[in-house]
């Protein structure tokens, strides 16, 4: 039995591999007196061709873990899992623990940032396909319009590691050309490994496109989230963080340290469910294509 929310406990964290790290960063500088525990599920890296049952029963599957361990609140910070369990996830744990997700957040930086009412998305197959970014950003600023690109190499190549090379940016021209096309002037990265090339999309897009991240949209919710229901911890003291992994522990925290910019010190194993023909560990992956 999972324990109830209380101020004690960490704020969970999960995603698909590594990249959910880009958001982990954000809440650690922003709520360094929080403790934190991540969950990287590399063991079924890549989510952006899954199909929406496969997601929502990984996204289910993990949140029990990490709640299993003890959360005050859960964090998803894949944007596919996102896109296609975040309703169930909420049903599924209502009035055992607050479930946020970077779809509306990011969605709501987005609606406040555009001034033509153009907005874009940079996104995985599936997240694109979900209509979940369609639908938020409807929600939040009605008159806008959405031009919506799937990227569906973007985040295997950021994750083969080394330099951003011809490969990288001639991609990023190309998936970038739709977004120019439609004169946006605001970007959503719909995934969480893009904030690791936000300067060439930057330099892409044009320095006057808003870029808007999930890290930053997180963040700002987990804090309201907290203060909301009592659950924030004092400011004067000093938040710890831990990890947990479905595939290679050391794979993990190689490639792990570039995404969260800080050191990940111990990362423990964990068992998921197996993911059938698709399955593969994320971090060995990355590196068989960088070799």
């Amino acid at each position: 039995m999972a324990e109830p929310p209380r101020p004690e406990l960490p704020i969970a964290v999960f995603d698909s591999g590594v990249g959910g790290l880009t958001v982990l960063h954000e809440c650690l500088v922003s709520l360094p007196h929080e403790d934190f525990v991540y969950l990287g599920d590399t063991a079924r890296f890549p989510y952006g061709r899954r199909s929406a049952d496969e997601l929502r029963a990984f996204a289910l599957e993990l949140a029990e873990l990490l709640l299993a361990e003890g959360a005050k609140l859960l964090v998803v910070a894949c944007n596919s899992a996102t896109a296609a369990a975040a309703g169930v996830l909420r049903e599924h744990l209502a009035g055992r623990v607050g479930v946020l997700s970077v779809v509306g957040p990011e969605s709501r930086l987005a609606a406040r940032a555009t001034r033509s009412g153009r907005v874009g998305l940079l996104a995985t197959p599936a997240t694109v396909a979900s209509g979940a970014y369609d639908r938020a950003l409807a929600t939040e600023a009605s008159a806008a319009t959405l031009e919506s690109v799937a990227a569906p190499e973007l985040a295997p190549l950021i994750q083969a590691g080394g330099e951003i090379d011809a490969l990288v940016v001639d991609y990023v021209e190309r998936v970038c050309a739709p977004l120019r096309a439609a004169a946006v002037d605001t970007v959503i990265l719909g995934c969480t490994h893009y904030p690791l090339v936000r300067p060439i999309l930057q330099r892409t897009l044009g320095r006057r496109v808003e870029i808007v991240t999930s890290g930053a949209a997180i963040a700002d919710e987990v804090e309201r989230e907290l203060l909301a229901h009592g659950l924030e911890r004092p400011e004067s003291r000093r938040g710890s963080y831990r990890f947990r992994c479905s595939g290679d522990p050391e794979a993990f925290r190689r490639v792990g340290t570039r995404f969260l910019q800080l050191p990940l010190g111990d990362v423990r194993h964990v068992e998921v469910a197996s993911a059938g023909p698709d399955e593969g560990d994320e971090a060995s992956r990355s590196q068989r294509a960088a070799a």
